[in-house]
């Protein structure tokens, strides 16, 4: 698969963007696991033309991370386009347009998935935005705006025509939000479309190296994009990519490889921020992590684990786990 020039291989995966989770550090660490492509959090078109510390610091790729695409969103065509010519001189590899954001603040404003209510609007800020920036350009998009107007096949090829890329489709309407499951037969239905030539990336549920594999063979996308099922488990690219390679399932690693991997992305987060604020930030991926699932009594440790306020508190709870609950490891 191909994004413009960018040769990302056969079956790749890519790390979803997603705000407050897909910093630097967090995309590194997914990298490291595998993950073929990453995205950066959004970032807002109107806060970077303003100049916002906190959205510009979005900007900063590493060179370690590439291939890595920048998102942005906004409803201004003018506005989106100086937004993307200044993502486009923080050199990422691929410029993303975000029209899929569910959430209030940016839908209920006319942004993200809230362009599903105004097509005209969305189909000129991609063809501006194209037109305005040297590298490939790719949009994220969901299904539509509610279960009876599920435009997306139709909506696939006029985005196309606008020039794009590639195209990423969350299996959700704007209404479900992240509620119920992931429609992927529509995302397979624009894969199928003989006139779809762009790669398409399918979103959504993809929690296992299993279900993975399935949306590539039953779906045939060209690429599979992960984002809630890697929040505290970076490793997933990893299981991931083995079972597409071998067809064969990444035996466990030892309980206490798991924790060190958890308590690495808490040492970087608080390198990143400072200690206060690098706890908060990491307690997402402590809180959503599936290694302390199914554990029995588990309840009280989590809430003492969420709650530490210091590195030396949180890593003495962390590494209690094994003989409090009577876990090899």
């Amino acid at each position: 698969m191909k994004i413009g020039t960018i040769d990302l291989g056969e079956h790749p995966v890519f790390l979803a963007p997603m705000e407050d989770v897909t910093d630097i550090s967090f995309r590194l660490m997914c990298k490291r696991f595998g993950a073929d492509m990453v995205y950066t959090e959004f970032v807002s078109s109107d806060a970077l033309i303003r100049s916002v510390s906190k959205t510009q610091q979005k900007l900063v790729v590493a060179e370690d991370e590439r291939p890595v695409a920048i998102q942005i969103y906004g409803k201004d065509v003018d506005a989106m386009v100086e937004a993307a010519r200044i993502c486009e001189a923080a050199r990422p590899n691929i410029l993303d347009i975000n029209f899929g954001c569910p959430v209030k603040k940016v839908a209920g404003k006319g942004a993200g998935a809230g362009m599903l209510r105004n097509i005209p609007l969305m189909l000129q800020i991609t063809k501006e935005v194209v037109k305005a920036v040297n590298i490939p350009v790719t949009v994220k998009t969901r299904l539509g705006w509610d279960a009876d107007n599920k435009i997306i096949v139709d909506l696939a090829e006029q985005l196309q025509d606008c020039g794009i890329a590639a195209l990423s489709i969350h299996g959700r309407t704007r209404a479900q939000m992240y509620t119920g499951e992931a429609d992927w037969t529509l995302i397979g239905d624009v894969k199928n479309n003989p006139r779809m030539y762009i790669p398409i990336i399918g979103n959504g549920d993809v929690t296992s190296a299993e279900i993975c594999r399935q949306c590539f063979s039953e779906c045939g996308v060209d690429g599979v994009m992960i984002g809630r099922g890697s929040i505290g488990r970076p490793w997933i690219f990893r299981e991931v990519k083995h079972y597409l390679n071998t067809g064969e399932l990444l035996p466990d690693e030892p309980f206490d490889w798991y924790i060190d991997i958890l308590k690495q992305q808490v040492l970087q987060s608080v390198e990143r921020l400072d200690e206060r604020r690098g706890i908060l930030h990491i307690r997402r991926h402590l809180a959503a992590t599936p290694l302390f699932k199914g554990i029995t009594d588990f309840k009280q440790t989590r809430v003492a684990m969420l709650r530490a306020a210091t590195v030396e508190e949180l890593f003495h709870i962390m590494d209690s786990i094994p003989e409090k609950f009577g876990i090899i490891r």
